[in-house]
């Protein structure tokens, strides 16, 4: 067994991906996964108490593992344990066999919960088709946090009154001499344009569920890339060099495809998404 994670550094209510690699080399096939009891997994701090567990794991799905073969499970640790207090964490995993009776435990692997700075928060209504009903209300915030000796930026999404965390991911690499531009459109969607290095930017959009709608790379051109708010309440941006690059939201090939099915088109089109806040 061997246990990955895709990172050493976490934000809290940032989603934690636990891979669960199982090699068979038994000589047989086994089953696997046909109880609740098959995978245990548990985590504690360094100085040794257990983190809470807020809900059992659902890690039931039987399936068969053939000799010589790998399988994976991921299971993300946000939801099922209490990850809120900075320090170094823990992670154990343990398989049961049930037909031989035997318990296997990989290697344990250690993380960290780190704290990451606050440097913008705006609190919004999320769009909705009842104007009889009070606006839900949530919060739109960016950190920052220094990640092996990285400075990122991350998206926040919280209830209002900041009780419930949404979704916590991070944005990319930030220059420590820049300062983010932010804009909440018409229809509720965060669109912020960050240095990523000397001369290149991103440009990110994201609806009121967490979800990152659209991702474009920029480029110093004669002026500095910027946000424009449009008459129509939308958000464009202006100035600069639009750069295609491999992990455009959407990718380049839609874009492409939309803009020979609708053209013209823009990659910065400001029009009202067919459901509040979406693209």
């Amino acid at each position: 067994m061997e246990l990955k994670l895709p990172q050493e550094q976490f934000l809290p209510a940032e989603d934690i991906w636990l891979s669960v690699r199982i090699y068979n080399r038994s000589g047989s096939t086994i089953e696997l996964g046909t109880d609740q009891e098959w995978l245990k997994v548990s985590v504690e701090s360094r100085d040794g108490y257990i983190v809470e567990k807020l809900d059992e794991i659902p890690v039931r799905g039987a399936f068969k593992l053939e000799n010589a073969q790998v399988a994976t499970k991921r299971i993300n640790l946000r939801p099922h344990f209490k990850l809120v207090r900075p320090g170094r964490y823990l992670v154990i995993a343990t398989v049961r066999i049930k037909e031989w009776g035997e318990e296997y435990t990989a290697s344990p692997i250690w993380f960290d919960i780190i704290e990451g700075r606050k440097i913008w928060e705006q609190e919004f209504g999320v769009p909705t088709f009842d104007t009889n009903a009070p606006p839900e209300m949530r919060k739109y915030a960016l950190q920052q946090a220094n990640y092996l000796k990285q400075l990122k930026l991350y998206f926040r999404l919280e209830s209002g009154d900041g009780t419930h965390v949404y979704r916590v991911f991070p944005l990319g690499p930030l220059v420590s001499f820049g300062n983010p531009q932010v804009q909440i459109d018409k229809w509720a969607r965060l669109h912020v344009l960050f240095q990523t290095s000397s001369r290149a930017f991103y440009y990110c959009v994201l609806n009121h569920d967490g979800d990152l709608v659209r991702r474009e790379t920029y480029e110093y051109g004669d002026v500095r890339p910027r946000l424009r708010v449009e008459p129509n309440g939308g958000v464009v941006v202006v100035g600069g060099i639009r750069r295609f690059a491999p992990d455009d939201i959407p990718p380049r090939e839609v874009i492409e495809a939309m803009s020979i099915t609708n053209s013209p088109t823009s990659t910065n089109q400001s029009q009202p998404p067919n459901q509040p806040g979406t693209l």
